[in-house]
């Protein structure tokens, strides 16, 4: 049985799996998530990998919920090797590198089906989604960070729904498991920025970033090559100073939504 939110129950008499939670800040999340004990609620729908929406005790603190993929329950695919959850972490500490709110509170841990990612879940409305969030101005500054996250992870699948408004005002990008391939891949649905000038505070993020080099939670969960393009990828954008465009007009995932 699938109940009307969403989400396979398992345990009998819940009517809705999901919690309010009050606001957290990032670092106490990625702790939370990390060290609490998970507790698994269901499993997600319209997601061709087992992902689980669980619960997550810490003492002396409420409940919060996150949403584990392990890696047991990855479906095969012959361009990208097992460990798509490792990608899903890399692209959380590569935003939190570039100082861009982007991806929820990601983090690499074991739970009861293994090894996986567990990921802050995001309370939002899912009738909204990239196609009614860029109508509003003021969501532009972020989008357009997300545009030029996309093309420097190389996100081959950043569909409209994977941009989520949450309950508390903010805007989170998911679903990142397809992404950082050594070979270009990229495929979104955002490209009202094409050929624009990048705007100097991203530029200054993103060369930080060449400077700096990979910090060790994402140059860890990478290999050399896909390491390496990464890179050459940031440079890229710098060196063209310019959005992504895409003159073959085919770099769009399916379904657009």
């Amino acid at each position: 049985m699938v109940a009307p939110n969403g989400v396979a129950p398992v345990k009998p008499g819940n009517e809705s799996p999901f919690r309010d939670r009050p606001p957290l800040a990032d670092g106490e999340a990625v702790e939370r998530l990390r060290t609490g004990e998970l507790d698994v609620l269901g499993r997600m729908p319209w997601s061709s990998n087992l992902t689980f929406l669980v619960d997550v005790h810490s003492p002396g603190v409420p409940i919060i919920q996150g949403v584990y993929k392990p890696v047991r329950g990855e479906r095969p695919l012959w361009d990208f090797p097992a460990g798509l959850y490792k990608r899903e972490i890399a692209a959380f500490e590569l935003a939190r590198a570039l100082g861009w709110s982007l991806v929820p509170p990601t983090v690499l841990r074991g739970g009861p089906l293994g090894e996986g990612s567990v990921q802050l879940y995001v309370p939002t409305n899912y009738d909204e989604h990239y196609f009614t969030l860029r109508e509003e101005p003021n969501h532009h500054r972020w989008l357009q960070q997300l545009c030029a996250f996309d093309f420097i992870i190389n996100s081959t699948d950043r569909k409209g729904g994977h941009i989520l408004l949450g309950d508390d005002g903010r805007l989170y990008a998911v679903d990142n498991g397809l992404s950082f391939h050594h070979q270009f891949k990229l495929r979104t649905v955002i490209w009202e920025w094409a050929g624009e000038p990048l705007p100097p505070a991203l530029v200054d993020a993103v060369n930080r970033l060449l400077v700096e080099g990979l910090p060790p939670g994402v140059a860890g969960l990478l290999s050399r090559s896909e390491h390496d393009a990464l890179l050459i990828r940031a440079g890229t954008l710098v060196n063209e100073g310019r959005f992504p465009t895409d003159p073959s007009g085919n770099r769009y995932p399916w379904p657009l939504v």
